[in-house]
């Protein structure tokens, strides 16, 4: 039976453990993915995409309204 899982906490979670500078560039990866709708993947089903920066990356869902922030992790 499939199921659902809220990544929405891990996600605010994780942005609570990072730096100002780290919070930072996860609001600007956000922000560059919205601005770019050629890299979301298609609406519905279960897609995603990556952006990656500096330090940083995000993984993402597309939806109609804009995209949905799964996860998100520190580079090493």
């Amino acid at each position: 039976m499939p199921y659902t899982v809220d990544l929405a906490f891990e996600v605010e979670e994780g942005l609570g453990r990072l730096s100002d500078d780290g919070r930072q560039e996860v609001m600007e990866l956000i922000a560059a993915s919205l601005i770019d709708p050629k890299s979301w993947p298609a609406p519905g089903g279960w897609d995603w995409a990556l952006r990656s920066g500096p330090r940083l990356w995000i993984v993402f869902t597309a939806h109609l309204g804009g995209i949905w922030v799964v996860s998100l992790g520190v580079n090493r």
